[in-house]
C-alpha cells in the first residue's frame, strides 16, 4: 500500500530578505523557521530544504542498511548514519556525503561495505536524488 507524506512551506517577502516556515503536517512533530542565511550561511537556529533532505537520506538509507543485513542473516545492533548536504549558492545541491558507522556481528568489513554500497544504490532516497553525486564512507565499529 502507497502511503503519502505532507510538509508544507510558507514564505513571505523576497528570498534574500523574506523568511518562512516549513511544517511537517504528517507527523505532527512541528513547524521550522526558514530563511536565506539559514541556507547559504549559518544556521542560527533555523532549517533548510538541504537540512531536510539530510535527514531524509540518512533515515532512509539507514533503514535500506539495516533491511539489507537483516536479509543477510547478519542484522545489525546498530547503524549510524550521518548525511551532509552541501548546498552551492547559485548552482544548488553540489553532492550528498553519507557516513555511516555500525555494529554487525559476524560480518567481515568487506562484506559491510558491499552491503552498504548496495543500501546507497538501492534506498529510495538516494534513487530520489540520482542527479546528485552521492558518496559513502562505511565502516564497522
Amino acid at each position: 500500500m502507497a502511503t503519502t507524506r505532507t510538509a508544507n512551506a510558507h514564505w513571505e517577502g523576497p528570498l534574500m530578505g523574506g523568511k518562512g516556515t516549513v511544517s511537517l503536517d504528517s507527523s505532527g512533530v512541528g513547524s521550522f523557521e526558514v530563511n536565506w542565511p539559514s541556507r547559504a550561511e549559518s544556521p542560527e537556529g533555523k532549517t533548510s530544504p538541504e537540512e531536510l533532505i539530510a535527514a531524509a537520506h540518512s533515515t532512509c538509507f539507514s533503514m535500506a542498511l539495516s533491511h539489507a543485513l537483516a536479509g543477510a542473516g547478519t542484522p545489525p545492533e546498530t547503524v549510524d548514519t550521518k548525511a551532509d548536504v552541501t548546498f552551492q549558492p547559485g548552482e544548488g545541491i553540489t553532492g550528498i556525503h553519507l557516513t555511516v558507522r555500525a555494529k554487525v556481528p559476524g560480518l567481515s568489513a568487506e562484506d559491510f561495505q558491499q552491503a552498504a554500497e548496495k543500501a546507497k544504490a538501492g534506498c529510495p532516497v538516494s534513487k530520489a536524488l540520482a542527479g546528485t553525486t552521492i558518496t559513502l564512507d562505511a565502516a564497522l565499529v
